[in-house]
């Protein structure tokens, strides 16, 4: 069946109502300020000894507390259900959290995961951000169990994720990098009191502005997993978390002077390389190489790299492409997660303006070496800045040696949630100079609208020899969050020509209109029933003959309990327009308009449990034909050190030429003999691509994610004719010096 063109007065009719829609949402928002609590904060003549006890040191006895924390689950607005003393405390050098959670039944405290960076929501656990810009809008996150596991992130546009799905985004995409790690202690200690913890964080391992009268924002979070509860000393509105720094409390008084902060952190590695394919393989290297961290000014760092290599960082989970668009894998790499939101332009993961994963990595995933490069970042007064350049070595004849740059510079408003800024992005190969460039410019801005709403986008150009016009992005979206409410339309537009190469494109060539409307509720009359969160949610892409490529339109209901348990119920109303026949496993799928339905069904039990699990599967048309798909997470817990995950992945379609079944399975286990010391292991299995991975890592951390790595990675490859192993053994040490 041919698909022919659509009326486009449609398509603008339906933009024009979701702009209007959305301005009206905005414009009707209060701008007026919301009390938030403050506190000074206490200058200590003398650091004091960090070891977790709290209630019999007099330095900390000698501080009032804070002490009224606020529920949001299960009871919102009621006080917290255990006592909580939290104070704070500063020296020159030092920035220092002490937190006593008293627990009447400490022998039901729950320690998930002593891994660095594990999720700490699943446990009794202590949290606290700071906003060191006092710019509403970014911070450091900090938090640890009763086990003194360190868990720290770098929060960039209140951690907001990206809408491009039917789900939010997390990680670095949605502006939480839970993989910056700084150089910082915590200890605790448990009694028949409860437990608590004491944070000790240089000032030389974050930013900030010095002065003599300094005011930060800053929040603090508390878990108690007997009651699946989550308080907050600044109270937070129904569906916010503790990165709503908008909404953060402040610490006022801090005398802060800037920091000397030169570190050298220099690596040495060995790896043997053992190859079966018929014969055997073996090739034995070494390699060393060294990063150089110094801070120019308290906000702004410099970063330089020589011989960059990542032996130590985990292997990207297996994915199976059924469909006719590109997969995105996360940028994992230590140097590029640093600061990575600082560098972030467009609609992270579907259309990525700055693509890290482009420098070093080759199309096809092999290992392009990395020369060294340099990279300043911070902030100067409001103004964010951010310079990279990296080289790259050639690979055969086709990969020359490149330099990659990247220049961002935005300003951020601190009073009203906005900025606006710009960015370059560059590719030039060395060899061809000329030949084969590729840049793109852009701007991107957002308005905040109160505490309430904002409007944000961007507009970017690629120039690119031998493409001349269509070489175009865009994206405006409305949002309101608040009380539950989270409402939100936007339009996005890749023009045909636009082509950056150092970046990433779910889909090349579209106009998408889509909205989200979702409302977060708590009835009194649901019975058992907490929490019931109706929405619906819409996407479509359009090519430039106005011909719909695809669409889906979600209509759902998630169900939770006060244990945590959850159930969601979803219907799914999907098109497919296909102009060019495609393959999918060797099945051909023809030419044609295709339009079905699907029953969507999520289920989630308590994760507070040793073992719980989840479930997402999908039953409905796809093509033509039908198909099924389970998702599958078992995940279990023995004592507070040893952890398993299972992941089970199913897809069985069944199209009109022909059926698929397709199955990726994953098992992480995780021994953490410390908090700083661990053995992990991810073992894969690829139906569709015949391929079985085990990626084991010992690793023995001392400061910042340095230490003693020991990697394992086998690959088999049983698609070919041959079938082929591949063996890496690597040994790696990192060693961070403190010069300054």
């Amino acid at each position: 069946m041919y698909i022919g063109k659509k009326n486009q007065m449609n398509l603008r009719c339906f933009l024009l109502w979701v702009s209007c829609c959305s301005l009206s949402l905005l414009t009707a928002q209060s701008t007026q300020s919301i009390p938030r609590p403050q506190f000074e904060a206490t200058l200590l003549p003398n650091a004091p000894e960090v070891d977790g006890e709290i209630l019999n040191d007099p330095v900390w006895q000698a501080i009032s507390p804070l002490t009224d924390l606020v529920q949001t689950s299960p009871r919102y607005g009621a006080p917290v259900s255990e006592k909580t003393h939290i104070r704070v405390a500063f020296t020159d050098q030092t920035f220092y959290v002490a937190v006593v959670c008293f627990d009447q039944n400490p022998e039901k405290i729950v320690v998930a995961d002593s891994r660095r960076d594990a999720d700490l929501n699943d446990e009794d656990s202590f949290l606290f951000i700071i906003d060191t810009y006092n710019d509403q809008q970014n911070g450091f996150l900090f938090g640890t169990n009763s086990n003194g596991m360190e868990y720290d992130a770098q929060i960039d546009r209140e951690g907001q994720g990206n809408f491009n799905a039917n789900r939010q985004q997390g990680g670095v995409v949605g502006g939480t990098n839970i993989n910056w790690d700084a150089s910082w202690t915590v200890k605790t200690q448990v009694g028949d009191y409860g437990w608590s913890a004491e944070f000790a964080i240089p000032l030389n391992s974050i930013r900030f502005t010095s002065g003599k009268e300094v005011t930060w924002g800053i929040n603090f979070q508390r878990n108690i997993a007997k009651n699946t509860e989550v308080a907050f000393w600044a109270s937070l509105p129904l569906g916010f978390d503790i990165k709503r720094l908008s909404l953060a409390g402040k610490v006022n008084g801090l005398q802060l002077k800037s920091p000397k902060n030169l570190k050298i952190i220099p690596y040495a590695l060995g790896q043997n390389v053992q190859t079966r394919q018929g014969n055997t393989q073996t090739t034995t290297t070494g390699d060393a190489g060294m990063d150089i961290k110094y801070s120019l000014t308290p906000g702004l760092t410099l970063d330089l790299t020589y011989n960059t290599d990542f032996a130590q960082v985990e292997v990207d989970e297996q994915q199976v492409n059924l469909d006719r668009f590109n997969l995105f894998f996360p940028e994992k790499r230590a140097f590029f997660l640093e600061n990575a939101g600082q560098f972030t332009v467009g609609s992270p993961g579907e259309v990525d303006l700055f693509f890290s994963r482009r420098i070093g990595i080759g199309d096809g995933g092999e290992l392009v070496p990395i020369l060294g490069g340099a990279r300043v970042s911070g902030k100067v007064g409001q103004t964010n800045l951010g310079l990279l350049s990296m080289f790259t070595q050639a690979v055969g004849d086709d990969i020359p040696k490149t330099n990659y740059s990247v220049a961002r510079v935005n300003h951020d408003f601190a009073t009203s949630r906005s900025s606006v800024g710009g960015v370059f992005v560059g590719k030039s190969p060395l060899d061809t100079p000329g030949g084969d460039d590729n840049q793109v410019f852009a701007m991107d801005g957002k308005l905040g609208i109160g505490k309430k709403a904002q409007i944000t986008g961007f507009v970017a150009k690629s120039n690119t020899p031998g493409i001349v016009s269509d070489d175009h992005a865009f994206q405006i979206n409305g949002i309101y969050n608040w009380d539950g409410w989270n409402i939100r339309a936007g339009y996005t537009e890749v023009g045909e020509g636009f082509n950056p190469e150092v970046g990433f494109l779910l889909r090349s060539a579209f106009k998408k209109p889509d909205f989200l409307i979702f409302k977060q509720w708590r009835p009194e009359n649901l019975g058992p029933i907490l929490e019931v969160r109706p929405h619906v949610s819409y996407r479509s892409y359009w090519n430039f003959d106005n011909q719909l490529i695809s669409s889906f339109l979600h209509v759902d209901n998630h169900w939770v309990w006060p244990s945590g348990f959850e159930v969601h119920t979803g219907i799914n109303f999907t098109q497919e327009g296909v102009l060019i026949p495609f393959s999918i496993s060797g099945v051909t799928v023809p030419r044609e308009l295709y339009k079905h339905q699907e029953l969507q069904l999520v289920m989630i039990t308590n994760p507070n449990q040793k073992i719980n699990l989840s479930n997402r599967t999908v039953i409905g048309g796809y093509y033509g034909g039908n198909r099924i798909v389970t998702s599958n997470s078992i995940n279990a817990r023995f004592g507070d050190k040893f952890n398993v995950a299972l992941n089970l992945n199913y897809n069985q379609l069944r199209l009109p030429n022909g059926d698929i079944n397709a199955f990726v399975g994953g098992t992480r286990l995780s021994y953490s003999f410390t908090p700083r010391m661990f053995v992990q292991s991810l073992i894969q299995r690829n139906s569709l691509s015949d391929i079985t991975s085990v990626n084991a890592r010992f690793g023995w951390l001392q400061n910042a994610n340095t230490g003693l790595f020991v990697v394992l990675n086998l690959v088999e490859d049983q698609s070919l004719d041959i079938p082929k192993q591949t063996q890496f053994f690597t040994v790696k040490y990192t060693y961070q010096i403190d010069a300054l």
